[in-house]
């Protein structure tokens, strides 16, 4: 038996991209970035190291996900590895995509997760209750 499962927690690094395969299937193509922490010896720091992962959605969640989904913004995801493999220009080429089943947003469209959750401060003076 062998487990096929992947959670990744990132930014988006590119608009989506909405493709039709020739059988009229949504494909939704997107990239994250998802950070690995390091310690370097030589300073005694953590260090961020960026990992890019191409991530694709299909159907109609794809087709909403779509017009969402922006550049920047902080998502979470559930789904499977799959490679692929073909040949371009006589080279063999190959491929390994997350192929995801959930998608949470973390974010909305051009903000980030932290100005989301701050709390907004406008006391309304009595006059200003409309009732």
């Amino acid at each position: 038996m062998s487990i096929n499962r992947v959670n990744l927690t990132g930014n988006l690094t590119r608009d989506p991209e909405l493709l039709k395969t020739a059988g009229g299937t949504s494909v939704l193509e997107i990239g994250i970035a998802v950070n690995d922490r390091r310690h370097n010896a030589q300073t005694g720091e953590w260090e961020d190291y960026p990992n890019f992962i191409d991530v694709k959605v299909f159907g109609l969640r794809a087709e909403g996900l779509a017009k969402i989904l922006a550049k920047g913004m902080k998502i979470a995801l559930e789904g499977k590895i799959r490679w692929s493999q073909w040949e371009h220009e006589g080279q063999k080429r190959s491929k390994i995509d997350v192929i995801a089943d959930e998608i949470e947003l973390m974010s909305r469209r051009g903000t980030d997760a932290v100005a989301d959750e701050a709390p907004i401060d406008n006391p309304l003076a009595p006059e200003d209750i409309p009732f």
